[in-house]
């Protein structure tokens, strides 16, 4: 059984008496790709800046490599490489300059500098333009030669904080790709997100977060079975009968039934089906539905069940 790479208990960070991380709790396992999934300001940014040691927890604890990230702050910072969301790349300088003055900072020096910024430009796709100032470059391409940054060292451990931000489709992919590569050569990766098919794709386990709490965790497709079939989103009138409302619970695809604003949420054991029942029983009954939503299961469809809001509000 693998170790655990990072393990963390009750962490806090509080800033002028507002808690934005909330004493989460949680173990990475070495060679685990593992997601924070959430939407902006749920507190992913202020949880990696703790583990990298780059702020100090208001209360809690948390380990990475073994190493206590307030007592042993350099040993950490020796095994983690870090790409932060806001880019960390001096525009006018080439890219391999970029990577040298990274290097060095790093403690690399001489041939074992050269060689390593030329395997991590070729890592990238950006072998061809090692000699390009960065502020030629598109979106895409600076996110990977931040990432590239973040791997000169050999990190045990990468902390990938919202990578794929303002970036096209394309780059997108090889960021993905990147990722699968790094993981596949035995890599443990904490990725951050607030796109939900980025973590189905890449993550063996995923946190959703929220408002600095950590409301669910598990695999993106055991978070995706225990929520069902999905969720059926019935615009209705605002007098329909109760008895409509028994007999839309009574329904064999059905699991739980909120009526709210207008609206009547279904919880389905198998969306289509339900819904083909639900039509059938308005026809029936003569009511009306004034709008209708299929929400199908995915992690986005998860977060909407526990918290009722969508990642990107």
């Amino acid at each position: 059984m693998s170790k655990n790479m990072i393990e963390a208990q009750g962490l806090v960070k509080q800033y002028d008496g507002i808690k934005a991380v909330r004493d989460l709790s949680f173990a990475i396992r070495q060679g685990e790709i593992f997601g924070f999934l959430g939407p902006n300001g749920a507190g992913k940014t202020t949880t990696i800046s703790m583990l990298s040691c780059l702020l100090e927890p208001t209360a809690g604890s948390a380990t990475v490599a073994g190493y206590d990230i307030v007592k042993e702050s350099s040993e950490v910072k020796r095994r983690i490489g870090l790409v932060p969301q806001e880019l960390a790349l001096y525009s006018t300088l080439s890219a391999r300059d970029n990577l040298n003055f990274f290097g060095r900072i790093y403690g690399l020096h001489g041939p074992a500098l050269r060689q390593r910024v030329t395997e991590t430009l070729e890592m990238v796709g950006l072998a061809e333009r090692a000699g390009s100032a960065v502020e030629t470059f598109s979106g895409g391409m600076k996110r990977r030669l931040n990432i590239a940054a973040g791997l000169l060292h050999r990190p045990e451990v990468l902390f990938l904080d919202e990578p794929t931000v303002g970036v096209d489709p394309q780059s997108r992919n090889a960021i993905f790709e990147h990722v699968e590569r790094l993981n596949a050569a035995g890599m443990t990766i904490l990725y951050t997100t607030h796109y939900m098919e980025e973590a189905e794709r890449l993550c063996h386990r995923v946190a959703i977060i929220d408002e600095g709490r950590i409301i669910a965790l598990d695999s993106p497709r055991k978070l995706i079975s225990d929520l069902g079939g999905g969720i059926i989103h019935l615009g209705v009138a605002h007098g329909m009968a109760e008895g409509l409302l028994e007999q839309i619970r009574a329904l064999p695809e059905v699991r739980a039934v909120t009526r709210f604003d207008g609206k009547v949420k279904v919880e389905a054991i198998r969306a289509q089906a339900a819904l083909i029942r639900l039509l059938e029983l308005f026809n029936r009954t003569d009511s009306d539905i004034t709008a209708l939503e299929v929400l199908e299961p995915n992690l986005e469809t998860v977060f909407l069940q526990l918290t009722g809001k969508r990642l990107r509000e």
